[in-house]
């Protein structure tokens, strides 16, 4: 029932917010969201303390925590119901969520300023489908909620975005709905080709892993098919190169408080959806296509910190150093070791808080100087230094800097890959190349720093410049001990993470 009860409070606190005067619209908002993540707050509590050695949800459905099975309807022949329940892939990731969500609206007093009522009740309307979407274990229910973060997305950017709004939140409306349609056609095509009756995901998972006498097409089995299929529609999510053009102009055109949701969120519904469909139920395909899997994630780890290098706008350069960063999840997945996949779910969560801190820092900059170009200010440490030196701190943390999260989730996955009998002889040259990646992020990171925030003061725009508000510095204060406690005690969540991608690794070594 907890889960319903999340769902639930969200969604009606959604629409009494829309309900709500502007001027108390954010307010409002902000206690909604309180609820949920304080209660997922106590959930990952109860799950740490008593639930430590749950299992997977699709492997071992018996080990599921806050666990919930209503029938619903029958559908073409397949059991469709209401299925809900955590493990310790999706607990932190559902934890993440709430948090974020909350601390992303309480940053949304500044810049939104028309329509609050709407703003606000559609970022809430957004988190109904995110704590959907990681909790779901039944795919008709999962779909209706991975669907569903489209529509508020598609208004939050293209109604309170930049000048380019409407173009940006049409390009990522087709993109990603275009990789939805891909994505369905890969699974069902294999749905088809069982004797499934349900659609519940732990039933899923044992008929594809365990399927036999499945056709081929062109000498190519369709388990290959398929998983390219899902891997392709899940990745343009994610997103890796080359399926990532729609990302920038989605973080640049929309506002700061839906950016934070974009990177710290939405983004790890691709690599969550990768690592429960193509690598947990199409193990044995994903092991036989490691290598080239790889290498999509150590190209899009150099080329999204290439890219970030080449940028002068800072929502620009954090906006591609995600590519970078979702790159490493993919080289740890395809790693099928116990540090490697475990290291790369410990990033979905540590990039979820760094990223989101990094634009949020960003968007309290921006709501003083009206501007993100990098050569149209200097100085700032001297007039914004609690804000100043949070974005420091994220940065290093970006970098990789020890007793950070970012170091804890890197460090693991370049220890699973290293010597990962899934990537042979390869595997110490591709992590080796992704390691490389860090170099260039600390060189664009280091660049833009000592270009806006240091030296004498310069401002091409024409305001005043001073500290930041209570409330635009207390969220940043919130996620970055957040992204330091996660660093120094990774044990947090990494696990329960272990216990979740046991099945999948051997629980060997």
């Amino acid at each position: 029932m907890w889960i319903a009860a999340l769902l639930a409070v969200t969604l009606l606190g959604s629409v009494g917010v829309m309900l709500t005067p502007d001027r108390y619209a954010g307010k409002v908002a902000a206690a909604v969201s309180a609820v949920p993540a304080l209660a997922s707050v106590y959930m990952y509590y109860v799950f740490l303390t008593q639930n430590g050695g749950a299992g997977n949800a699709l492997l071992s459905p018996e080990g599921i925590a806050f666990g919930q099975q209503v029938p619903w309807i029958d559908l073409a022949g397949y059991s469709i119901s209401y299925y809900v329940g955590l493990d310790g892939v999706s607990m932190p990731l559902l934890t993440l969520t709430t948090v974020l969500t909350s601390l992303a609206i309480v940053s949304a007093w500044t810049p939104i300023s028309e329509r609050q009522s709407q703003f606000y009740g559609l970022m809430l309307l957004m988190e109904v489908s995110l704590i959907g979407v990681f909790a779901a274990l039944d795919f008709f229910l999962w779909f209706v909620f991975w669907e569903g973060v489209l529509i508020p997305m598609y208004f939050l950017i293209g109604v309170w975005g930049g000048p380019r709004r409407k173009y940006a939140a049409i390009k990522f409306f087709v993109y990603t709905n275009v990789a939805s349609l891909v994505m369905f056609a890969g699974l069902f095509a294999l749905v088809f080709n069982t004797d499934l009756t349900s659609l519940a995901l732990p039933a899923m998972a044992e008929a594809f892993r365990n399927a036999s006498g499945l056709p081929e097409f062109a000498g190519i089995g369709l388990a290959t098919i398929s998983f390219v299929l899902m891997f392709v529609g899940f990745a343009v999510k994610v997103p890796v190169f080359p399926l990532h053009t729609w990302l920038p102009d989605a973080h640049v055109e929309a506002p700061t408080p839906v950016s934070v949701m974009l990177a710290g969120v939405l983004l790890k519904m691709g690599t969550y959806a990768l690592l429960r469909f193509n690598f947990t139920m199409l193990a044995e395909t994903a092991r036989a296509l490691a290598v080239p899997l790889a290498i999509v994630g150590v190209v899009s780890v150099i080329y999204g910190a290439m890219l970030a290098l080449a940028q002068r706008d800072l929502k620009r350069i954090v906006a591609y150093s995600s590519i970078s960063s979702m790159g490493y999840v993919i080289l740890g997945l395809v790693a099928f070791t116990p540090h490697g996949m475990g290291g790369a779910t410990f990033q979905m969560v540590a990039h979820g808080l760094i990223s989101g801190l990094m634009f949020m820092t960003v968007g309290v900059i921006y709501n003083t100087t009206h501007t993100r170009m990098v050569g149209d200010m200097s100085g700032l440490a001297d007039r914004m230094p609690w804000t100043v030196g949070i974005f420091v701190a994220a940065a290093f943390g970006y970098m990789g800097l020890p007793l950070m999260a970012g170091f804890a989730g890197e460090f693991l996955i370049f220890q699973g890959a290293f010597d990962a009998a899934t990537l042979g002889s390869a595997a110490p040259l591709l992590t080796s190349l992704a390691m490389f990646g860090i170099v260039i992020v600390a060189g664009y990171l280091l660049w833009a720093m000592q270009r806006t925030l240091f030296g004498g003061f310069h401002l091409e725009t024409d305001y005043e410049v001073g500290p930041a508000a209570f409330h635009d510095v207390a969220p940043l204060a919130v996620l970055l001990l957040l992204v330091i406690a996660l660093g120094v005690a990774p044990d947090l969540s990494y696990d329960m993470i272990q216990h979740a991608i046991a099945p999948l690794t051997g629980g060997g070594a």
